[in-house]
C-alpha cells in the first residue's frame, strides 16, 4: 500500500509538503496542491484518519452506513449488527450515506477509520465502494452485487419476493397491478420490479407503464405517487408498493380520497416493518430478514479479519405476510398462469 512517503517522492516534494497539500492546507500553492492531487490518485493512496503511514493500527470498530438513519426498516437491521459487534468487543459507528462523496461515511471507507464497514446506501457509488476495499478492511454491501477480493454481498431475494407479492394480488383476482416504485438506482428495488414483470408475464398479464409510479422509499413519495395514480381517474385493481413505509403514505392518501382498502383496492408492501401490522387496515408485506442480515454481515467481517475464508455470496429469503389489506375482487377476471411450477 503507498505510503505519504511515496506520494511525496512521485510529486517531487518533501513530505511535509505532501502532508499540507493533501490536507488542504493554505501553506502550499494550489498548483503544488494539485500535482500531489494527481500523484496520491496514481498510486491511489488513501490518507488514514486515526494511524500514521508509518505505524497502522486496529480500532475494534465497524462502521454501518445507511442511507437513512431514521427509516424504521432499519432498526432490526442496526439491533442485529451491534449485537454481533457488542458481543466480539467492538464498538459499532452507525453514519448516514446523506452527501454522498462528500460524506463522512465514504471518508471512513477511504481513510479506514474503522476495521471494516457495513454498506446499504445507493447513492455511494459502485467505483467509490471497490476502490475502497483492500486487504485487511472488508466491505460487506447489503443493497449490490460487486466483484471484489474484498467486498461480500448479502442479498434478500428480492426478485422471489416481488413476485410472492404480485402473485398474491392475482390470486385475489387482481389484473390491473399499479407498482410504486423505489429510487431509479436501489438495486433492491430493480430486483423487486423484476419479480413483478415476472409474475405479470406468468399469469398472462400485460405491463402497462401508467401503472409504474416512481417514489424513493419514503412515506412522503408513496403519498404522492398515490395521489398521481388517483389523477389519473382510472384507478388499478391493486397497489404493491416497494416497500412498507411508501405503502403507508399510500393509505393516507387513498383515506383522504375515500378509497377503501380493501374493499375498493387492494395494497401490499415489502419488508415488514413494525409498524405494518399496526395501520389500518393491517398492512399485507413481504417479510424480509432484517436482523439475520445486520448479524450475518457483521460476522462475516470478524471471519475475514480473523484471516478465515469466506464465502463472497449470500442469499436470504423473503416470505409472504398476509394481513387484511388484500381482498378478493368481487368480479375476478381470469387469468391462467402459463406453468404449473411454484417460483
Amino acid at each position: 500500500m503507498a505510503t505519504i512517503k511515496d506520494v511525496a517522492k512521485l510529486a517531487g516534494v518533501a513530505v511535509s509538503t505532501a502532508s499540507y497539500a493533501l490536507n488542504n492546507s493554505d501553506k502550499v500553492s494550489q498548483t503544488t496542491k494539485e500535482k500531489v492531487a494527481a500523484a496520491a490518485k496514481s498510486l491511489n493512496y488513501r490518507k488514514n484518519g486515526l494511524a500514521s503511514d508509518l505505524k497502522r493500527t486496529n480500532t475494534n470498530t465497524i462502521a454501518l452506513i445507511l442511507s437513512d438513519l431514521s427509516g424504521p426498516y432499519y432498526s432490526e437491521l442496526i439491533q442485529g449488527v451491534q449485537d454481533v459487534t457488542t458481543a466480539n468487543g467492538f464498538d459499532l459507528i452507525a453514519c448516514s450515506s446523506i452527501g454522498g462523496a462528500d460524506s463522512t461515511a465514504v471518508k471512513f471507507l477511504q481513510e479506514k477509520r474503522v476495521d471494516g464497514a457495513i454498506i446499504l446506501a445507493h447513492n455511494i457509488s459502485d467505483e467509490v465502494t471497490v476502490q475502497s476495499a483492500r486487504k485487511g478492511f472488508p466491505l460487506v454491501v447489503l443493497d449490490r452485487n460487486l466483484d471484489s477480493s474484498f467486498i461480500y454481498n448479502i442479498e434478500v431475494d428480492n426478485i422471489h419476493g416481488g413476485y410472492l407479492a404480485t402473485e398474491h394480488l392475482i390470486q385475489h383476482g387482481h389484473s390491473e397491478i399499479a407498482y410504486v416504485s423505489g429510487p431509479y438506482n436501489s438495486h433492491d428495488n430493480q430486483l423487486r420490479f423484476q419479480g413483478y414483470l415476472n409474475a405479470l408475464k406468468d399469469y398472462n398479464i400485460p405491463y402497462k407503464s401508467k401503472w409504474k409510479i416512481i417514489g424513493d422509499f419514503t412515506r412522503e413519495s408513496g403519498y404522492r405517487a398515490t395521489k398521481m395514480l388517483i389523477a389519473q381517474r382510472q384507478l388499478p385493481h391493486a397497489i404493491f408498493y416497494a416497500n412498507d413505509e411508501m405503502a403507508i403514505g399510500g393509505l393516507e392518501a387513498l383515506r383522504e380520497n375515500d378509497i377503501s382498502v380493501p374493499n375498493d383496492l387492494s395494497v401490499i408492501g415489502f419488508d415488514d416493518i413494525q409498524l405494518a401490522e399496526y395501520v389500518s387496515p393491517p398492512l399485507s408485506t413481504i417479510k424480509q430478514p432484517k436482523y439475520e442480515a445486520g448479524s450475518l454481515a457483521v460476522h462475516v467481517i470478524f471471519q475475514v479479519l480473523a484471516g478465515e475464508k469466506v464465502d463472497h455470496q449470500y442469499t436470504l429469503s423473503t416470505e409472504l405476510v398476509k394481513r387484511q389489506s388484500v381482498m378478493q375482487r368481487l368480479s375476478p377476471e381470469n387469468s391462467t398462469k402459463q406453468h404449473t411450477n411454484e417460483t
